[in-house]
């Protein structure tokens, strides 16, 4: 589901994807920079200071059209972290809790949402 929602960021457009998995076992593969471009549309690969990142982890991604671009997590916090990408803020990734597994948000920082996280890339339980 997209919307517009109010985020600890602002206002954003938010994707929303019902996950039959783990809050925690989402949160591992947000965190995890092998993943991303799994689950990540606009990334192709990573190159990271950590697999898992945390605040002030920085790095690189390669996007779609192969150009890599520098990136640094701004904050990371439990189920949250935010990034920017080329010195630009990009998007925040939260995981919240709901009956029978969780919810995986992307708050997506432009005027064009991101497609939602594929529920196989959590390991659906």
């Amino acid at each position: 589901m997209t919307r517009i929602a109010s985020t600890p960021d602002g206002r954003r457009i938010e994707v929303r994807e019902r996950v039959a998995a783990p809050r925690d076992r989402v949160w591992e593969t947000f965190r995890d920079t092998e993943t991303w471009p799994e689950w990540g549309p606009s990334v192709r690969g990573v190159d990271s200071s950590t697999r898992y990142v945390e605040a002030g982890t920085e790095g690189r991604v390669q996007t779609v059209g192969g150009i890599w671009l520098p990136f640094e997590v701004q904050d990371c916090a439990p189920y949250r972290w935010t990034w920017d990408v080329a010195n630009l803020p990009a998007t925040g990734h939260r995981v919240e809790a709901a009956p029978d597994g969780c919810v995986a948000v992307i708050a997506s920082y432009s005027s064009s949402p991101m497609p939602a996280a594929s529920q196989s890339s959590f390991g659906q339980a």
